[in-house]
């Protein structure tokens, strides 16, 4: 059985959440994860890059000089590719709709198998949160200091309807490398790009939820 340690604002561990060995049992095969990350990292491009080509460059359709006597290379059109301000050549054009679809079996076995590692490595940490009435990024400072995890990624996980965050995400906006994310709306890639998760205690039920595959 997991032990998350559960600390409040100030720091002070206030006692223990455990998680079933059951619910961490997933296993994804690692192909598929890396699969995974890929179409989530494509699926964020917009694909919108666009240069002009020779045919949309304005530039006077004039021979630029005479075809012979001059002693230079023929030249028919300023707008060619070697002039300043001419059209590109295999530039980047904007493409069609590059998605790439994601199995959400797949998709639900991946956040999981991410979740159980960061709880069995240790990684994972229960905040007791008490609603604050004005944001206090020095305060949310603090405690990560005092966890030893500032300067690091770190992950909030809130459950979403269950309470009022909008100051303790204001409060985390400043501090840099520190993400706040409601837990039905984490994607793989969050999971695996920070390095530690502190999960608030209102979000406990739901995570276990998610690991147990019935709300991911």
């Amino acid at each position: 059985m997991a032990t998350l340690k559960k600390y409040d604002l100030s720091g002070k561990s206030t006692g223990e959440v455990s998680i079933e060995d059951s619910l961490l049992d997933a296993k994804a095969n690692p192909q598929m994860l890396k699969d995974y990350l890929v179409a989530l990292r494509a699926n964020k491009r917009q694909w919108s890059a666009s240069t002009q080509t020779r045919a949309e460059v304005s530039c006077t359709k004039k021979k630029p000089f005479a075809q012979k006597g001059t002693g230079n290379a023929r030249q028919g059109f300023l707008g060619a590719a070697q002039f300043r301000g001419g059209g590109r050549v295999h530039a980047p054009r904007p493409k069609f709709d590059q998605h790439v679809r994601i199995n959400k079996k797949e998709r639900r076995l991946a956040i999981r198998n991410l979740l159980g590692d960061r709880i069995k490595g240790t990684a994972a940490h229960v905040l007791e949160y008490s609603s604050l009435k004005t944001p206090e990024t020095k305060k949310l400072a603090s405690f990560l200091k005092s966890l030893d995890l500032l300067g690091k990624r770190v992950l909030f996980l809130a459950e979403k309807g269950d309470g009022d965050y909008a100051t303790l995400s204001k409060s985390l906006r400043n501090l840099p490398k520190v993400e706040f994310l409601y837990l039905p709306n984490v994607s793989g890639y969050d999971l695996a790009l920070s390095q530690q998760l502190i999960i608030l205690d209102s979000a406990v039920e739901g995570l276990k939820e998610t690991l147990g595959g019935s709300n991911a």
